[in-house]
């Protein structure tokens, strides 16, 4: 029995990792999730199987995990074991599966400071933006030695 791997899409939280297998119309659908890996099954609108099998690159707690199924895909959120420790990847050996990609739509950097530096650089912004609006420019017009008059 051939069987086809689901498209996958994850990105990375504080307290879950999202993945988000791309199957449309899948029927059949099993997910495992086990505190170092999860298994994902399905049948795809053509009747072909899907299956993939992630081995987690930290421990979860598999316990408040969760999964929904759209028309579209079906999605895990599964809760870290170490809150507010970024995952550098999804899986636990350091190479990338080709049915594996980063979801950049709902990425973000949330590791160390990236906030607060977000903040000071908007907050620079502000600061320039009212510097350079409190008044306007000086007239140059007693800079003309030669003027008409």
């Amino acid at each position: 029995l051939f069987r086809q791997h689901a498209r996958t899409l994850w990105y990375d939280r504080p307290k879950y990792v999202f993945m988000e297998f791309c199957v449309e119309d899948s029927t059949d659908v099993h997910v495992l999730i086990e505190d170092h890996r999860i298994v994902f099954s399905c049948k795809n609108a053509d009747g072909v199987e899907l299956y993939n099998e992630i081995e987690f690159y930290a421990k979860v707690n598999s316990k408040d995990s969760q999964d929904k199924r759209s028309c579209r895909s079906i999605t895990c959120f599964v809760r870290k074991w170490k809150e507010k420790v970024a995952w550098p990847r999804l899986t636990k050996e350091d190479i990338k599966p080709v049915w594996l990609s980063v979801d950049f739509d709902n990425w973000r950097d949330w590791e160390g400071d990236e906030e607060m530096e977000l903040a000071h650089v908007e907050h620079y912004a502000e600061l320039l933006k009212k510097v350079s609006t409190k008044k306007p420019p000086p007239a140059m017009d007693d800079l003309d030695d030669d003027s008409d008059s």
